[in-house]
């Protein structure tokens, strides 16, 4: 009789089990859709090489303003638009902020900057990760450097509102307002934002500041730029 008694309780607590490993699962999978895998930081070997290379063969300045991210960064003629400060550029096209803290041995910590400039997370909204991941991932930078580094200043630039992406621009927005908070509570971190100024009246992206692509800055782009975080470098500069 409590063999009889026993199975009886046996399927309840088998479909009890099978329910909770299926609700894990779906959990699982959400979160894989919403929080996709960070790309594989090896595709920039050759490009942080390169960088490496013209380090050690010429002499790069310490203690100045490291612009670092994606695309923006990099196509921006930072020695020409900030000829006040000593300025080292390592930007690298596409990447995303969890590329920028997979190298930062050896393409931020060498030059110890008295101030980081940074711009990335462009891509990663665009290639689908939430704001919240955006802000951990720029946390997780931050941190990084504040290790290594306690004295140095970070500025963030806002996530740019594009043509191109402007589908994307509701979770852009929110990523800002994410980083742009953060920062607050740190004042070693400022946020530069750019985005507001780029906005028209109408609420959309001014054409007039990209190339036809519309997702690169074009020279009257990186003025805007440029008008922004200049006071922001002159404040951490001298703090």
């Amino acid at each position: 009789m409590k063999l009889a008694a026993n199975r009886g309780l046996v399927r309840p607590v088998i479909c009890a089990t099978c329910a909770a490993v299926t609700l894990a699962a779906v959990a699982a999978a959400q979160a894989a859709e919403e929080s996709p895998a960070q790309p594989d930081p090896s595709r920039w070997d050759k490009t942080i090489s390169t960088f490496q290379t013209w380090d050690s063969k010429n002499s790069v300045p310490k203690e100045g303003v490291l612009f670092v991210g994606s695309s923006s960064i990099r196509l921006w003629a930072t020695q020409q638009c900030f000829p006040q400060f000593t300025v080292v550029n390592r930007g690298f096209g596409g990447s995303h902020i969890s590329d920028v803290s997979h190298f930062t041995d050896r393409i931020v910590l060498p030059y110890k900057p008295r101030v980081i400039v940074f711009y990335a997370g462009d891509n990663d909204i665009a290639s689908g990760k939430s704001p919240q991941r955006v802000l951990d991932d720029y946390r997780a930078f931050v941190n990084l450097v504040q290790d290594q580094l306690p004295a140095t200043r970070i500025v963030y630039i806002a996530i740019k509102p594009s043509l191109k992406r402007w589908s994307k621009w509701p979770l852009m927005k929110e990523a800002n307002a994410l980083i742009e908070k953060a920062t607050q509570e740190d004042t070693r971190l400022a946020y530069a934002n750019v985005a507001e100024p780029m906005l028209g009246d109408n609420g959309e992206p001014r054409g007039e500041f990209f190339v036809k692509d519309g997702l690169h800055l074009n020279a009257e782009g990186y003025k805007l730029w440029t008008k922004v975080v200049t006071p922001l470098i002159e404040a951490a500069l001298n703090d």
